[in-house]
């Protein structure tokens, strides 16, 4: 590792202590049960009220589901890039470690869960699992699963401090959720099949 990685790495992370500190990792895990717990009432308040109002209030919340997905997704490759940078074992390494597991576990995984359950529910009770673009979706959507479990595989070996491929291949890596994404939004707002 050369000096200006090292520099460029602990420029990145100024006072670990606090990221690897087991508290925040509490309260952030009590603030997405919150969330979850919130966001299963609406849902729960939404089916009680009817398809025709559940209709709407169910698209937004798997929006909301897609947009918090895609933003850790778009992310973790990041901290890949600057968790090579840093030597293993080191306390930049330990923060980026806990960063990424939190990112996966805390939003990720449940903004996963939520998309597919709530595009699983509308695919069947809007579209009849009907229309080329839908099956189109749900490969890309499977694909970008995909993509989600090898990141957080590739979490998991970071921090057991095992450095999964170089910074160049994380930059790469960061365009295939992108691409997946553009694919998905086409086909659902043009609906080209």
């Amino acid at each position: 590792m050369s000096p200006t990685s090292s520099t460029r790495c602990e420029a990145l992370v100024e006072t670990p202590e606090k990221q690897t500190d087991v508290q925040p990792g509490r309260v952030a895990a009590k603030r997405a049960a919150v969330a979850l717990g919130f966001f299963g009432l609406i849902g729960i308040a939404v089916v009680v009220a009817g398809p025709d109002t559940a209709y709407p209030w169910i698209k937004a919340l798997h929006v909301i589901a897609i947009i918090s997905w895609m933003a850790g997704i778009l992310y973790l490759p990041r901290l890949f890039i600057y968790h090579s940078d840093c030597e293993s074992g080191s306390d930049q390494a330990r923060t980026f470690a806990v960063m990424e597991r939190r990112l996966v576990s805390v939003i990720m995984n449940p903004a996963m869960v939520v998309s597919w359950v709530l595009g699983l529910y509308l695919a069947w009770s809007v579209f009849g699992f009907q229309g080329g673009w839908l099956h189109m979706k749900l490969v890309a959507v499977t694909a970008l699963s995909g993509v989600h479990g090898y990141f957080a595989r590739s979490a998991r070996l970071f921090g057991e401090g095992r450095y999964v491929k170089t910074p160049r291949f994380w930059r790469m890596m960061n365009e295939v959720p992108t691409l997946l994404m553009i694919a998905i939004v086409i086909l659902v707002v043009v609906k080209p099949f």
